[in-house]
Parts: C-alpha cells; sequence; structure tokens
C-alpha cells in the first residue's frame, strides 16, 4: 500500500514523516515530487541545486521508483506538499490512499509570513488540497481529511485514528523520536527542518498563536473557504467511520 500524505507548508507534515518511519513496516519517502516541482517552476528555494541533483525531475520515473519501494516493502509512506501536485496527471492518486492534511489558515498564513511577508493562496495549499479532493471524490477515491491541531490536541489519539482510517496498526513507538536528522530526509532538511531536529515528539509550537498580520487578513478571508470545505468533509468522513464500528 501507498500512504500518500498531502500538506501545505508550515504544517506538521515532517512530524508526521518522522513519526511514521517509527513504524515497524513502513518506508517513508521525502516529497518525492520537489524537485520537479523546482525544475517547472524556476522557483530559487533554498538548497535549489542540490535538492533537483539529488532527485529524478521525470515524474514517470518518480513513480515507478515509488511501486518498486511498494514491491519490497509492506507499506510506503510518501510525505508532499500540495503544490508539488501542480500540473502533474492526478491519475496516480487512484491507486494510493491519499491522506490530506490541513491547518486553520489564520495560523498557516501568520506562520508562512514569517519567513514570506507577503504570501498568496498559491504558497499557501490550501486551494491545491480542496482542487485535490474534488479530483479524488469526482474520480470515486475517498480520501482522509485531518486537521493538524487534532494530532497535536491528543497525538495518541489522533494518530491511532489516523492508523485506523489507512488500514494499519498504530504503534506507540510512532509517537516519540530521537533529537536529529532521519536517513530519509530530503538534502533540503538543513533549510527547512530545524523545529523537527529539535524535537522529540509532537508538540504544539508557541508561535501558533501569533498574531495574523494585518495586511494578510484578505489572504485570510480568500483561504477560509477552501479550509472550511476540507474540514467539513473531515467531519463528515469521521461520522462515517463511526457509523461502521
Amino acid at each position: 500500500m501507498i500512504v500518500n500524505l498531502i500538506s501545505g507548508p508550515r504544517n506538521i507534515s515532517t512530524a508526521l514523516m518522522y513519526s511514521f518511519a517509527r513504524h515497524s513496516q513502513i518506508k517513508v519517502v521525502d516529497e518525492p515530487f520537489y524537485g520537479h516541482y523546482l525544475l517547472k517552476t524556476g522557483l530559487d528555494h533554498p538548497g535549489r541545486v542540490e535538492t533537483i541533483q539529488s532527485m529524478s525531475g521525470n515524474t514517470q520515473e518518480i513513480l515507478a521508483e515509488i511501486k518498486e519501494m511498494e514491491s519490497t516493502n509492506s507499506n510506503v509512506f510518501l510525505k508532499n506538499m500540495a503544490h508539488h501536485h501542480e500540473g502533474l496527471d492526478w491519475s496516480y492518486l487512484l491507486s494510493m490512499k491519499n491522506v490530506l492534511l490541513i491547518r486553520d489558515p489564520k495560523q498557516l498564513i501568520a506562520s508562512f509570513a514569517q519567513v514570506m511577508p507577503h504570501p498568496t493562496l498559491q504558497d499557501i495549499g490550501l486551494k491545491h488540497e480542496a482542487d485535490i479532493l474534488d479530483y479524488l471524490v469526482d474520480n470515486g477515491t475517498t480520501p482522509i481529511v485531518i486537521d493538524s491541531n487534532d494530532i497535536l490536541a491528543n497525538p495518541k489519539e489522533g494518530l491511532s485514528q489516523l492508523c485506523q482510517q489507512i488500514g494499519i496498526s498504530f504503534e506507540e513507538g510512532m509517537l516519540s523520536w530521537e533529537k536529529g536528522a532521519i536517513p530519509e530526509d530530503g538534502v533540503w532538511a538543513k533549510y527547512w527542518y530545524k523545529n523537527v531536529h529539535q524535537s522529540t515528539g509532537f508538540a504544539k509550537q508557541k508561535t501558533s498563536e501569533r498574531p495574523l498580520p494585518d495586511h494578510c487578513n484578505d489572504l485570510y478571508e480568500e483561504a477560509l473557504p477552501y479550509y472550511q470545505k476540507l474540514k467539513n468533509y473531515k467531519l463528515k468522513h469521521a461520522t462515517k467511520i463511526q457509523s461502521k464500528k
């Protein structure tokens, strides 16, 4: 089975990758489409050259590598950014177990504005996630939608429910990890993963309560409907799961 975690930036996607890397029956892969995304967009991200040189930028080669991993591992967990899927033929998603990770846009935008003062809807990923949700539902595939605040409020309960929906067993070891990098990190980790490298488990960041900058209010209003749509689907799906018990 291939589990495809799709997230926006400034969320707990890397912490979730570290958590699933601790599972005895899972192989994790860090942002396999990042090199392709940088080549396609020409964006000058930190570590751009290293990233492009470290991985294939050919989507067919990438998908073939992932299928090969699936054949030699019980389960493969992909950590992906929603915007890295932009411009791809999404049909490959239909054979994966897709998990959409969302975050309150007020927290997300306030955090993102610390590194990019004037973020756009393109930057924060919520519209991309909503578009992917529509595609999956329209094609008869049920995605799992989770809110990072739910995981942080009760990591054991949140991870247990997520594992149940994926169809794998929860393991206590998923709740913690050693400080520092893991072998599965992409070469870009030194630029982006500082907080996770200093952590040993899931913990709410003190900065999550920072105020939204006034100049980001319009972006918040633009992003909110996409978040509400995704959150509403999470609630509907959770009700279906409960009703099957």
